[in-house]
């Protein structure tokens, strides 16, 4: 035979091979609607949909990977998303825990994964610290933590600190509590901080508070800006084992009391001396005890932070058959932004602020005049039926879109409870970016 047939051959299974490689792509779910966001990849996670935070990672193998945690499922996703039009669905990580628990959060920085356990007064860990060095095979290394209610959205910014969202024993609802992670195998507790009324025996009058996390921390260290239901709270943190109070603003009341998530969301624009701030919609078809939102704060004095502008309303699509996102049924209001600003992988906050609002999906907005927010953008996923009822806050009758990170080459990954992962892009005009117009001119 001739080395032209056996070239042929070859070839052809090569061919073969990529087709077959196509083929197990995950097709974009059609009918989608959007206005200035192309989708451009999809995932559907294997079938654990249900997908929650996400934490992105690129390390030295060139590689870009997407660590999720899971709302329905106990565990954990790795998405390669190296290509971002072909996303590689890796592996799904097990947790064998009571089915009642949450495994829905998690942080990366460097070659350490934090992912936390949180459920309802059960006593056990609170969360599960990770080896990633090998991105694609996590190793657990250690568990810390013994409440009862789990931990929620924590922070590790590098270093030799972690920022914890986590019950504590002697305490009402989740505090936050500052751990040395400096050797990651044998965590230990540093400092602690709690609203006065957290602590057992404190008088207590009104919301219990909360934190839901994640901790903020400035570029040199020392402050600490986060939401802390009922504020928005500034703390020096220069000495970690004593945080103390530079200057908070209370949210609830005026705005909405759903518990920890009525300050669900604080992100800082370093550079601007702002705050993103929202709440979490909690009650479906708009039921909520006080008005949901989402806003903008001037912190260039961190012991004043006040309040500038509101995001407008998302309006529904001229074709929508209900008249409003609250008639649409579900939930309808902010939940969260994209966030882990210490990680290198994710893009940093400019002009553009990407939100997810349950029901009305993901929307764009332009903050570059910080106290006239507009909406120039937005996607929602197509209605999914017929998929299995399930269990917890997170379940819907309806689609709807819970969590956004944006990777620093500009691809956006959107996190919906009925689908999987949809990646797009966005395609309107940015805005370009003037660091003198803080909210102070």
């Amino acid at each position: 035979m001739s080395s032209t047939w056996f070239t042929r051959c070859a070839t052809a299974l090569v061919m073969v091979a990529l087709a077959s490689a196509n083929a197990l792509a995950d097709p974009i779910p059609p009918g989608g609607q959007s206005d200035r966001l192309k989708v451009i990849g999809f995932s559907g996670l294997g079938g654990h949909y249900g997908a929650f935070k996400m934490a992105l990672n690129h390390p030295a193998n060139g590689r870009w990977y997407l660590y999720m945690g899971h709302s329905f499922d106990l565990g954990w996703s790795i998405l390669d998303v190296t290509n971002p039009q072909d996303p590689k669905y890796v592996k799904f990580i097990p947790y064998d825990g009571p089915k009642d628990w949450i495994t829905s959060q998690v942080t990366v920085h460097g070659n350490l994964m934090i992912t936390s356990l949180d459920r309802r007064n059960a006593p056990g860990p609170d969360m599960i610290f990770w080896d990633v060095s090998d991105p694609i095979n996590p190793k657990e290394i250690a568990r810390w933590g013994n409440g009862t209610g789990g931990a929620h959205r924590n922070s590790y910014p590098g270093g030799k600190y972690a920022y914890l969202s986590t019950s504590y024993p002697g305490f009402r609802g989740k505090i936050l509590v500052i751990v040395d992670v400096s050797d990651p195998a044998h965590p230990k507790e540093v400092g602690k901080w709690w609203q006065p009324g957290q602590k057992d025996g404190e008088p207590l009058s009104g919301l219990l508070p909360g934190f839901h996390g994640p901790a903020n921390i400035s570029p040199d260290g020392k402050m600490l800006s986060t939401g802390y239901t009922p504020d928005v709270v500034n703390l020096d943190i220069t000495d970690p084992a004593q945080p103390k109070v530079i200057g908070r603003l209370q949210m609830t009341p005026p705005f909405a009391s759903v518990g920890t998530q009525s300050v669900h969301t604080v992100l800082p624009l370093w550079d601007r001396k702002l705050l993103y701030v929202s709440s979490e919609a909690m009650a479906e078809r708009c039921k909520d005890n006080g008005m949901n939102f989402a806003g903008l704060i001037d912190n260039s004095d961190p012991a004043k932070p006040r309040l500038i502008s509101i995001f407008p309303t998302p309006r529904p699509p001229a074709n929508a058959p209900y008249k409003d996102f609250c008639d649409k049924g579900g939930r309808f209001g902010p939940h969260n932004t994209n966030q882990e600003l210490h990680n290198p992988a994710v893009a940093q906050p400019g002009d553009l602020m990407f939100v997810t609002w349950f029901n009305a999906g993901l929307r764009v907005f332009d903050i570059s005049l910080p106290t006239l927010p507009t909406e120039v953008g937005y996607f929602m996923p197509p209605e999914r039926a017929g998929l299995p009822s399930q269990t917890g806050p997170h379940d819907s009758p309806v689609n709807w879109s819970e969590e956004v990170a944006v990777d620093t080459r500009g691809n956006i990954y959107l996190n919906d409870d009925k689908w999987g992962t949809f990646i797009l892009q966005y395609t309107g005009k940015v805005p370009a970016k003037d660091v003198s117009r803080t909210a102070t001119k």
